[in-house]
C-alpha cells in the first residue's frame, strides 16, 4: 500500500482542533488493514513531519434508517491519533 491508500483523510472536528493546539495531535482516517508503523511512515511521507506516537482504534459502523423499512449501516473505519514532534505542525486549510 502506498501513503495515499493508507491515509484516507484528516478529520477536522472541534475536539481535534483542541488536540492539535494543546497536545500537537491530529486525527486521521486510515485504511482498516493499516498497521501503526505503516500509518507513521505514511504521515511522515505525506506531511513532512516527525511522528512521535500513533494510537489507533476501530470505529464500528452505526445502524441507520432513512424513511424506509430497511435499515442500513454506515461503514466501519479506523481512527488514528498521531502525535507529532514538538514544533512540527500539519497545516489544514
Amino acid at each position: 500500500m502506498n501513503a495515499f491508500e493508507i491515509i484516507k483523510t484528516v478529520r477536522l472536528t472541534e475536539k481535534g482542533t483542541r488536540q492539535g493546539e494543546k497536545y500537537n495531535q491530529y486525527t486521521v482516517v486510515a485504511d482498516r488493514l493499516a498497521t501503526k508503523p505503516q500509518i507513521r511512515q505514511a504521515v511522515q511521507e505525506l506531511f513532512k513531519v516527525k511522528v512521535v506516537r500513533v494510537n489507533t482504534l476501530n470505529v464500528r459502523g452505526k445502524d441507520r434508517r432513512q424513511r424506509t423499512a430497511q435499515a442500513g449501516t454506515t461503514s466501519a473505519w479506523k481512527k488514528a491519533i498521531v502525535t507529532l514532534k514538538e514544533g512540527d505542525k500539519i497545516v489544514l486549510t
